[in-house]
């Protein structure tokens, strides 16, 4: 049996690797030796304890990337035959590097955290990033000065989240993730480490609640695609430890991850079924020890849970169309619960998408619905009485997505203020018609890309 086939000696060297590793940094890192302890006074090597509590962290926190390495690699080498080229990439290549930084100029501020500060910049061909650096006057960078005295090492030490993000995103590339255009670790030219990354408006979940019910099911499924990936990714199981809106920002419409520097990619070691204990503020979950001693699926639970007490509670069941809700409220029941893991919830949203985007579930609606209409096709409405429905891709009008002229058709039907409603070919990201619903209009105007269906008036004037 050859090395590169046998998996236990590349653990075993890995291991091995990873021991020394850990020895040399302990031992050179600040250039400074090992030396015995001398309780609580200064020691012979001018160290402090304070200094000796500091150095241990930044060989944590150095150890921690390094796993990262070191499980990439092993995962590459051993991974699963099933999965797909695109589960195997080498860490992404950016373009933007220290020099092209150097001439950026920040045009905005988008916020800070306890460890970062986001910029607006704009670069030379127009283009707006995002432009992550450690934040020199966050809680992290305060607490460690107050700690340890040490600017230097404090700035060492805050700055390895921000570190942990590059490497994550370097390797973890998905559609609901914030690409990584560039980096630069250089202090010198770009005054300490810095991302460079796709710019996103950061989630505001009280204007989510305000949007039509489609782009809120989009917002659920691309999460839960993203979810599925992190549950094989190329690291692993990856699971968000910080798990809240503020993680997220939108691009585009697309819900993407902008924020991995607490992602885990272990799960946890047990000895039995209660070391596998996932708690929530309301709920509790216990899931199996497995016989290799790790609690297998912790993670994808973990990530599961969050999307549907932050996410799915709020976003999914409110305005979801009447014919849809049996699949919502299956979907809301087996993730509250968790009865079903990351696959099996895609699967059911995938579900959702196509009945939704094909119109089965309005299979029964008569075709005769649209007899009540008068059709007048190329043609468009001016100067238009609009009245306000909610929720409406139009806040000072009723502009609604529906699959054809017969679910148009219905809706206006059901509003007592509609008399017409108009077709363009404007669709959503489902390519669902845009209609637009009001109560009147002046007059018409030709559009070839338009259609006007006019509610009939019975001899006594009353609208059909």
């Amino acid at each position: 049996m050859t090395f590169s086939r046998n998996p236990f000696c590349a653990f075993f060297l890995l291991a091995l690797l990873f021991l020394l590793l850990t020895v040399i940094l302990k031992k050179w890192h600040f250039g400074l030796q090992e030396s015995k302890p001398f309780g609580d006074a200064a020691r012979p090597d001018g160290l402090t304890p304070a200094s000796d509590r500091l150095l241990q962290q930044l060989v944590e926190r150095q150890q921690e990337l390094k796993l990262l390495d070191i499980t990439f690699a092993n995962i590459q080498s051993f991974m699963d035959p099933g999965l797909s080229r695109n589960d195997s990439v080498n860490p992404v290549k950016t373009d933007i590097g220290c020099e092209e930084l150097s001439g950026i100029q920040a045009v905005d501020f988008l916020g800070s955290g306890y460890t970062k500060t986001v910029l607006k910049a704009a670069l030379p061909e127009g283009l707006f990033v995002a432009l992550k650096s450690v934040n020199h006057q966050g809680t992290d960078m305060r607490l460690c000065m107050e700690d340890f005295q040490d600017s230097q090492g404090c700035n060492e030490l805050v700055s390895f989240k921000l570190r942990k993000e590059i490497v994550l995103l370097q390797r973890l590339q998905h559609p609901n993730i914030v690409e990584l255009k560039g980096q630069c670790q250089d202090s010198a030219l770009v005054g300490g480490i810095t991302a460079v990354l796709e710019q996103g408006m950061p989630l505001q979940m009280i204007q989510l609640l305000q949007s039509p019910w489609e782009e809120r099911f989009r917002i659920c499924l691309g999460l839960v695609r993203l979810l599925q990936y992190l549950s094989r990714s190329p690291l692993g199981s990856v699971a968000l430890l910080d798990f809240q809106p503020r993680q997220f920002v939108m691009v585009s419409g697309e819900l993407k991850l902008t924020d991995l520097d607490d992602a885990s990619i272990q799960e946890p070691a047990c000895q039995e079924d209660s070391d596998c204990l996932l708690q929530f503020p309301h709920r509790n979950f216990t899931l199996r020890c497995s016989p290799s001693r790790i609690c297998e699926g912790l993670n994808e639970m973990r990530n599961l849970y969050n999307a549907y007490r932050y996410f799915f509670t709020y976003l999914l069941p409110h305005q979801a169309p009447p014919l849809l809700k049996p699949l919502i409220q299956q979907i809301m029941n087996s993730t509250g619960d968790l009865k079903q893991g990351i696959n099996e919830t895609l699967v059911n949203f995938e579900e959702v998408l196509h009945v939704y985007k094909s119109g089965l579930h309005l299979e029964n609606l008569p075709p005769s619905i649209t007899r009540d209409y008068a059709v007048l096709k190329g043609m468009r409405s001016v100067a238009n009485m609009e009245y306000r429905c909610w929720p409406s891709y139009n806040q000072q009008g009723c502009v609604l997505s529906v699959h054809s002229a017969r679910e148009a058709a219905l809706i206006c039907n059901s509003h007592p203020q509609c008399t017409s409603f108009s077709l363009s070919s404007e669709k959503t990201w489902t390519g669902r018609l845009l209609a637009s619903f009001r109560s009147g209009f002046s007059h018409l105007v030709p559009d070839v890309n338009s259609a006007v269906y006019m509610r009939r008036v019975k001899a006594s004037g009353a609208v059909l």
